[in-house]
């Protein structure tokens, strides 16, 4: 004898129910899975290399290290991850770059066709001395205000480029060109603080940004945010350095033709102070011969005017005279004591 089921029961361990039973489970089960993971999304652990930064309702609320951060969820609370304060970053300023386009219309510019102004200065800054020069700048700076760093938020790296490039044109405005980088090696010697004004550029370089953003966070809009140290690679664009290169060169063949032009001077100065000296020995011994000579032909006179006897000396004269006398043509005497007579020479046998 069969027994009947109840008319209910088919219709409860009907598929289509049993199907929507499990669905309803997982769904419960997925549910609970994702407010688990919402009460704990900010649970999390700070590496020692950040730190986060927790808003209560978009309010500043507190500071987290390295650790264990316990926070409530979102929207009650949002957590931001910082660099930690001795972490320090890089970030190389594009603006003091050459824009892409001006590259472009380098490669294009011709003097029929000339760059815009924008563009031909783009990437250029002007020094003290009407030069031109790049620079690469890159800075490495760390997170010192928290706060104001995230209320800063996106506009804290603008701030920092516009900053860069600001103190980056007073300080290559306020040197000359060769305190920047050794665009001329030929007056290096002539000043010996150059060298030491160019060691000088990075730490300058530092203070003055610095300096603008102390300015920046006594006016009360602080970006949070303090340069350690920057690396500055200075360059001249192609044309100057084929400028700067056509006058080294000149110069160099310049100072070659000095050198070599005191060479020659030097030895025809040796060689004429050679001459002379010859000249002047052999002058000195035509002298000496000469007194020599003259000294011996006179030695004789000399001899008898040192002599006291009178006899002898006219017995020389009587001796002497008739040949001197026989050589010239004619002889005029007169009296020593009477010189109103002439004793006049008669003709000769």
């Amino acid at each position: 004898m069969n027994e009947e089921v109840p008319r209910g029961t088919h219709v409860l361990n009907s598929p289509w129910i049993q199907a929507g039973r499990l669905a309803f489970f997982a769904l419960y089960a997925v549910t609970i899975l994702a407010a688990l993971a919402w009460a704990f999304s900010n649970v999390r652990q700070i590496d020692p290399q950040s730190r986060a930064v927790v808003l209560h309702f978009g309010a500043l609320d507190r500071i987290q290290n390295a650790g264990l951060l316990l926070a409530w969820p979102q929207p009650f609370e949002q957590v931001i991850l910082l660099p930690a304060a001795d972490r320090i970053i890089e970030r190389r300023v594009e603006n003091l770059l050459r824009s892409d386009e001006a590259l472009k219309a380098d490669r294009v510019a011709s003097f029929a066709v000339p760059l815009s102004d924008a563009l031909a200065g783009s990437g250029y800054l002007l020094t003290g001395d009407a030069g031109v020069v790049q620079l690469d700048v890159r800075v490495f700076y760390k997170v010192t205000d928290p706060y104001d760093f995230v209320l800063q938020g996106e506009h804290v790296l603008p701030a920092l480029d516009r900053l860069v490039t600001r103190s980056a044109v007073a300080l290559t405005a306020a040197r000359d060109l060769d305190t920047i980088l050794v665009a001329r090696p030929e007056l290096i010697g002539a000043d010996n603080q150059a060298a030491e004004r160019r060691e000088k550029l990075r730490g300058d370089l530092v203070q003055g940004i610095n300096k603008r953003l102390a300015e920046l966070k006594a006016s009360g809009q602080s970006i949070g945010i303090e340069v350690a140290r920057v690396d500055v690679q200075s360059s001249l664009p192609d044309p100057a350095v084929s400028a700067f290169n056509a006058v080294l060169t000149a110069s160099q063949q310049a100072d070659k033709t000095v050198a070599n032009a005191r060479t020659d001077a030097e030895k025809l100065t040796q060689s004429a102070n050679e001459q002379a000296d010859r000249t002047l020995q052999v002058a000195h011994a035509q002298a000496s011969e000469r007194l020599a000579k003259a000294s011996a032909d006179t030695a004789t006179v000399s001899s008898l005017a040192k002599t006291t006897d009178p006899q002898m000396l006219l017995r020389l004269y009587r001796e002497r005279m008739p040949k001197i006398l026989g050589q010239a043509g004619s002889v005029t005497t007169v009296d020593p004591k009477d010189d109103s007579r002439l004793i006049i020479q008669g003709a000769s046998k």
